[in-house]
C-alpha cells in the first residue's frame, strides 16, 4: 500500500522517506532554518521529506520541563514552515481537540506511542481525512499492533495509516529496538516507519528527564534500513545539547546529509529485486 502526503509517496518497496524535524517547537526561526536544511539536504539525495515539529509535549518526565509553545502559536509556525518552504509537516495530537485544531494545519497527524491505545483518539484522527502516523506503544507487542491497524481502518483511513516502531520497554530506563517488529507490522499492510531516535532514548533515565544513546541512532537505522522500512523517523537539532527536549537522543543536524547518503545506498541493496523477499520459511 502507498500512503501519499503531498508529493511525498510512502510504501514498504518505495526508497525510503524522512520525516524529521527538531522534537519540540523552541521557536519560528528554529523550525524555518532546520526545515529549509533538512528540505536542501533531501532534495540532493532525492529522498521524500516531511517536517516534524510537536507544539505540545505533553508526556515530559518533569512537570517542569518545558512543552512547547502551546497549540495556537505551534500551529501558526508549522503553518509558516510549511507555506515558506512547500514541504509536508508532522506534528502531534493528544486529544480529541488537538485532531480538530490541527487538522486544517498538518498534512500528517501522529499520536503518540502512549496514547496508541486511545480509540477515541485514533478514530477521531481517522475521521479528520489527514494521513495518521500512530506510533507503537514502547509496552505493546508488534503482533498487538494489528488492533491499530483495524480501529482506523474502521474510520476509513485505509490509505492514509503509517504505523512507527521506535523501540520496546526492556527493564526500567531502556528501551530495544527489535527487527522483528518491522517485519511483523508491514504484514498488516500498512508502511511500516523507523524511529531511529527514540528508539536509543533511556525513558527517565536522567531521574527528571531522559537520556538517550546518540552513538546508537546509525546502527540501528543501519538494520531497519537492511530488513525494509518505508521511512525513517529522526528527530534532530543543530545543537543538540541545547535543545529543550529529547537533546541527548537527537541527532546532530550537520551530520543529516552524510547520514542519510549512506541508508540510501543500503536502501537501494535492500530494496533490490528478490534481495527483501523471504524464500526461506
Amino acid at each position: 500500500m502507498t500512503v501519499r502526503v503531498g508529493p511525498v509517496r510512502i510504501a514498504n518497496d518505495l526508497p525510503f522517506a524522512l520525516i524529521a524535524g527538531p522534537c519540540v517547537i523552541e521557536s519560528e526561526k528554529l523550525c524555518l532554518d532546520t526545515a529549509r536544511f533538512l528540505k536542501s539536504a533531501t532534495g540532493r539525495l532525492r529522498i521524500p521529506f516531511i517536517f516534524k515539529a510537536s507544539f505540545d509535549k505533553a508526556n515530559r518526565s518533569s512537570g517542569r520541563s518545558f512543552r512547547g509553545p502551546g497549540r495556537e502559536e505551534g500551529l501558526r509556525i508549522l503553518s509558516e514552515v510549511k507555506r515558506r518552504t512547500g514541504v509536508p509537516v508532522l506534528t502531534d495530537v493528544h486529544s480529541v481537540e488537538d485532531v480538530e485544531a490541527a487538522a486544517p494545519v498538518a498534512d500528517v497527524l501522529q499520536i503518540p506511542a502512549f496514547l496508541c491505545r486511545q480509540t477515541d483518539l485514533v478514530l477521531t484522527a481517522a475521521r479528520s481525512g489527514r494521513v495518521v502516523n500512530v506510533k507503537k506503544g514502547q509496552f505493546m507487542a508488534p503482533w498487538d499492533a494489528k488492533n491499530i491497524v483495524q480501529k482506523a481502518a474502521s474510520a476509513g483511513a485505509r490509505g492514509r495509516l503509517l504505523l512507527t516502531e521506535r523501540g520496546a520497554t526492556f527493564g526500567y530506563n531502556n528501551l530495544v529496538m527489535d527487527p522483528r517488529a518491522l517485519e511483523v507490522m508491514k504484514a498488516f499492510g500498512v508502511p511500516v516507519v523507523f524511529d531511529a531516535t527514540h528508539s536509543v532514548q533511556l525513558p527517565g533515565g536522567r531521574g527528571n528527564s531522559s537520556g538517550g544513546q546518540r552513538e546508537f541512532i546509525f546502527p540501528l537505522a543501519r538494520a531497519a534500513v537492511a530488513v525494509g522500512v518505508a521511512a525513517l523517523f529522526l528527530e534532530v537539532h543543530p545543537a543538540p545539547e541545547r535543545a529543550l527536549s529529547d537533546g541527548p537522543n537527537a541527532l546532530r543536524l550537520r551530520h543529516v546529509p552524510e547520514f542519510l547518503r549512506r541508508l540510501r545506498a543500503l536502501d537501494r541493496v535492500a530494496k533490490a529485486r528478490g534481495f527483501v523477499r523471504n524464500d526461506f520459511l
